[in-house]
């Protein structure tokens, strides 16, 4: 049985790191945090943006009526929750064109900023002037763009990868933005109330 003793001493040793490595692996999906998120093409439900009834309320900030979004698109934006990687519609598109908030059409980026990064996410390496706003992440280490005039989540930017000239990433959610085709009218932005 000498054999069976050696199998458990290593067992025993190897216990300790396993453990180890266990925690620093579940530490590593916090830091990262991802969700089981599964976009479908075709949404069948959509749900409105909580709405402040006007006559009833004394508060000056009154959240405007935004688009109605489905539960996948409320996930990411009013929840900030992320997309699956390589599963949006705009991951690889090409085409010339406009992306703009999906809660509130406001114009994010030009097609001419977007460039291939095989990250999983649209990404851009210029913003609309003051159409994107950062924030500090909850997880303190990344930084979170939002749309300017909603507040809605995109996603979070990255600075120093050398991808392009301006050293710069937006990496968003194809589920918080829709495409405008060049030549197509932008649909009306819907204006955020002001304080």
């Amino acid at each position: 049985m000498p054999g069976v003793t050696r199998r458990i001493n290593r067992l025993r040793f190897a216990t300790p790191y396993l453990i180890l490595i266990s925690v620093c692996c579940f530490g590593c999906e916090e830091a990262q945090p991802t969700s089981p998120l599964q976009v479908e093409a075709t949404p069948t439900e959509a749900v409105s943006v909580p709405q402040t009834d006007v006559k009833n309320t004394t508060k000056p900030n009154v959240m405007p009526k935004f688009n109605p979004l489905t539960p996948e698109e409320a996930l990411v934006i009013l929840d900030k929750g992320t997309e699956r990687p390589g599963v949006g519609e705009y991951t690889t598109k090409k085409d010339p064109g406009t992306y703009i908030c999906r809660q509130c059409n406001a114009p994010l980026y030009h097609s001419e900023s977007k460039f291939e990064s095989h990250c999983g996410w649209p990404s851009f390496d210029d913003k609309i002037a003051g159409a994107v706003d950062r924030h500090t992440d909850a997880d303190g280490r990344r930084i979170e763009i939002v749309c300017h005039n909603c507040g809605g989540h995109l996603g979070h930017v990255f600075e120093g990868e050398q991808f392009t000239p301006k050293n710069t990433r937006h990496c968003v959610n194809s589920i918080s933005m829709r495409f405008v085709p060049q030549g197509e009218e932008l649909p009306p932005m819907i204006q955020a109330e002001s304080d």
